[in-house]
């Protein structure tokens, strides 16, 4: 391989380099500091001597979210969700994008699928006809609430449809000709060659179930069955409903914290599980980004 060694280059990189490390900076820098905020005492805070290490150093604020039983049984509740919603989420996409990457020619009715999807994309029926569906179905205070009404997620699915629509078409039609049904190329010869995509939607879906906080509070009428998020959503909302129900315990820890150093570390603790599983995701994710959307 030739690389140029011209001034021009040479100057290309340097600056590139340098607005990637200011890019990345503008990234880490606020999280370090919400970190140190996390761990500081609630008058540094305050009086705004926190940057970018703790003073006073305290855990008061992970303390009083992890007081009680509602913030393990709250992430028992998030794990639920994020894995069989991510398993319900992938499965779905997979029994979609595989007919619709076919051609209309293969696929009758393709473009009329098709279409149906990107209008689902664009338009909603809206928050309060979908509760009322929730409630019909009986899905209140339940966990299907959280996963069903996006149990299909169209732009994961076209990504995956795309992917597939780019690999060899002669890899199935070698299988089909070895007597493979579809349900065998599928689970056999083009699932093995989706791991990219698969991670790349999967991530999307994990992040989107761990993260939401909002349908957990509308679907979800007793506050023990709130997912992580929206129980953490909650929690500052009520200081002193909190102080008047809860004791000493709770008073003592409230004390010592506001509400900066209180949102810093809810943020971080329900960050944690998706900076865990992201490193090993990571290797696919681009890849797999990429190639599900050079082809229409």
């Amino acid at each position: 391989m030739i690389y140029d060694k011209s001034l021009s280059r040479r100057v290309f990189l340097i600056l590139n380099y340098i607005i990637l490390l200011l890019i990345s900076l503008l990234c880490i820098l606020p999280f370090i500091n919400l970190l140190a905020v996390s761990f500081s005492s609630s008058a540094a805070v305050s009086a705004g001597s926190v940057t970018f290490w703790p003073v006073e150093f305290t855990t008061k604020a992970y303390e009083f979210a992890l007081t009680g039983g509602s913030f393990f049984s709250s992430l028992w509740v998030a794990i639920q969700r994020t894995v069989i919603g991510t398993l319900v989420n992938l499965v779905l996409i997979v029994l979609t994008a595989y007919p619709l990457s076919k051609s209309k020619q293969k696929l009758m009715g393709r473009n009329i699928y098709m279409g149906f999807f990107i209008v689902t994309m664009l338009f909603s029926g809206g928050l309060i006809p979908t509760y009322l569906v929730v409630v019909k179905m009986g899905l209140i205070d339940s966990i299907w609430s959280l996963i069903l009404p996006g149990a299909l997620p169209v732009f994961s699915m076209i990504i995956l449809m795309n992917f597939i629509r780019g690999l060899p078409e002669e890899i199935e039609e070698s299988a089909i000709i070895d007597g493979a049904g579809p349900v065998q190329v599928l689970l056999r010869i083009l699932l093995p060659l989706l791991k990219p995509a698969l991670a790349t939607v999967g991530l999307f879906s994990i992040v989107a179930h761990w993260n939401s906080w909002f349908d957990g509070i509308i679907y979800m009428n007793n506050p023990a069955n709130y997912p992580l998020q929206s129980y953490l959503q909650t929690l500052l909302q009520s200081f002193e409903q909190i102080m008047l129900k809860s004791g000493s315990d709770y008073t003592q820890l409230l004390s010592m914290m506001n509400a900066r150093t209180g949102r810093a570390a809810q943020m971080f603790l329900g960050a944690i599980p998706i900076l865990l599983v992201y490193p090993f995701l990571q290797k696919y994710f681009t890849k797999g980004l990429v190639l599900g959307s050079v082809k229409g």
